[in-house]
């Protein structure tokens, strides 16, 4: 990475200091046990695959990798439908998370066929925790493609050199 890139804005916390706390809430929430920490962040990878957004990619890569997932696994989330390396479960948060961010021209995006496909494998709470999922990647969606971070830096350092 060349020694000059910098963010287009500085660090929203110093204006917001409530994002920190919303940040960890959220957090928080998604990782309360009821869908594995892999799922979410593959969810997570997925939906930066979609929107576009190197930070998010690069982020979600490099947590996956430090919670020892494949390279395999990682790799395959740009063609998940058709990898064998993820379970029914795994395919049916990635296929939300696909539905939510991708126009339907055909219909609503999460038509109930989906759903009960989701519901097979997730209860009430989990099913709560994969949309809340969603959720949290969409907040931050907007800071990676507006404020554009710096990928690949830790939080709090990615905003300047």
């Amino acid at each position: 990475m060349s020694d000059n890139v910098q963010s287009r804005m500085p660090d929203p916390v110093q204006f917001f200091p409530e994002v920190g706390t919303i940040a960890g809430a959220m957090t928080k929430a998604t990782l309360n046990g009821s869908i594995p920490a892999a799922t979410v962040n593959l969810m997570h990878l997925r939906a930066g695959q979609i929107v576009g957004s190197t930070y998010h990619t690069v982020r979600q890569t490099g947590m996956l990798r430090k919670a020892g997932e494949s390279e395999e696994r990682i790799t395959a989330v740009a063609s998940w439908r058709d990898a064998p390396c993820f379970t029914d479960a795994e395919r049916v948060a990635l296929e939300l998370v696909d539905a939510v961010l991708t126009p339907n021209p055909f219909g609503e995006r999460v038509s109930d066929e989906l759903y009960a496909r989701a519901s097979v494998h997730y209860d009430d709470k989990a099913l709560w925790t994969l949309t809340l999922a969603i959720a949290q990647i969409c907040f931050f969606v907007p800071v990676a493609l507006i404020a554009k971070p710096i990928p690949g830096r830790p939080l709090g350092k990615n905003y300047s050199e």
